[in-house]
């Protein structure tokens, strides 16, 4: 009876270790780019690594991921993301009949296949969208508040608030998983403030360039030049603070030179003729100071 006994361990033994799960293992597309790291089921991605049916997706703090799907939809993966690809039933005419994608958090965008509008579906924290031929980015916090930005087509996002329309190149619409969800906007540096990072939207900011058509698709909305603009500003506000009041003993500054007066050439770097601030002595003397 022992044999028979360790017989039986050895054959199902054997079984389990046979056994594969080949819903994990379908492939249903391939990453195109891989940038510093992004992750899969099984460890670090490369570029023409099968993706596979209820695979998450994870990128650092600074990875991108560019994904093709067998019916040619294209997905990127910003930085600090992670997406689930939850249902993919493909057809047998190179088309697929369902291809759900779960995003979790970060920064994504879509552009559809040849398959049916029907047949896609994002979800998020916030709500669902629903794609019509079109190509959109994603946005959702750590909070779960999520923007959707249209690029291409149209879509429509759906939560507990009710259902949003996205039918011209740039609006977005931002909703919370509570159920609140603004009007249809142009986007505008006011959404990344509503968002509370920076990091958001990096494909439009420019802060994350993405390759082939996925970059190339319905520019940025603006917001590239909208951030450039505020970064450089913000140098000039930090270098020039308002004046607060004179330390006690401290001597009244000199009353400017009287107009048409020769200025001493010296704005604090020695170059700068007719626009010398007196509150800012500089290192060099110019003409009439010793």
């Amino acid at each position: 009876m022992p044999s028979l006994r360790w017989v039986a361990i050895v054959a199902l033994t054997a079984t389990l270790n046979n056994a594969t799960p080949t819903r994990a293992a379908e492939a249903v597309g391939q990453a195109v780019v891989i940038k510093t790291a992004v992750t899969g089921a099984t460890g670090p991605l490369e570029v023409s690594a099968p993706v596979h049916r209820d695979e998450r997706i994870r990128t650092s703090n600074t990875g991108l991921g560019q994904f093709v799907f067998l019916d040619g939809t294209k997905l990127a993966v910003g930085w600090g993301s992670s997406v689930v690809i939850d249902k993919y039933v493909f057809n047998d005419d190179n088309s697929v009949k369902n291809l759900t994608i779960r995003a979790a958090k970060g920064t994504f965008r879509w552009m559809s296949g040849s398959s049916p509008s029907s047949a896609y579906q994002i979800v998020t924290p916030a709500g669902t969208i629903g794609v019509r031929g079109t190509a959109f980015d994603v946005h959702i916090a750590p909070s779960g508040k999520t923007a959707v930005v249209l690029l291409k087509g149209s879509a429509r996002f759906c939560s507990g608030g009710g259902c949003r329309e996205l039918k011209r190149r740039c609006d977005c619409v931002v909703a919370s998983p509570s159920g609140a969800m603004t009007d249809v906007i142009k986007v505008n540096r006011s959404v990344l403030a509503e968002l509370g990072t920076p990091r958001a939207l990096p494909f439009l900011t420019g802060n994350q360039q993405l390759s082939g058509g996925l970059g190339a698709i319905g520019g940025n909305c603006g917001l590239t030049a909208a951030v450039q603009q505020e970064h450089t500003a913000r140098p000039q506000q930090r270098n020039s603070p308002a004046p607060g009041p004179p330390s006690p003993g401290t001597p009244n500054p000199p009353d400017p030179p009287p107009q048409g007066d020769v200025d001493d050439g010296n704005n604090g770097h020695g170059n700068d003729p007719g626009k010398h601030d007196p509150s800012n002595p500089g290192k060099s003397n110019g003409p009439g100071h010793g």
